[in-house]
């Protein structure tokens, strides 16, 4: 078991790094053409981020049984993606 929390923590880790980097790098087009797209697509994929990053912490902080990390991490998936599909027909 420790094996697979290990993996885990490994595996989330590596998606906050990749979507902050992401998250940073569609804000830092925004600010430099001002677009609203740009914008949107920012706050989806940081929303995106944050699921994965209040998903782990409720997994290893609180006493659940996983479920309540698994709806944080889907609503706000959900969201992201949401804000995402969004961006592609923002002018």
């Amino acid at each position: 078991m420790v094996h697979v929390t290990s993996t885990v923590v490994a595996l989330k880790t590596v998606t906050l790094v990749l979507g902050g980097l992401i998250t940073y790098f569609a804000f830092k087009a925004y600010r430099r053409t001002g677009a609203r797209a740009l914008r949107a697509l920012a706050l989806g994929f940081g929303t995106v981020t944050l699921g994965s990053l209040l998903a782990g912490v409720v997994d290893r902080l609180l006493v659940t049984a996983g479920e309540v990390a698994l709806v944080v991490e889907s609503a706000l998936t959900a969201v992201g993606f949401a804000i995402i599909l969004y961006s592609l027909y923002a002018d």
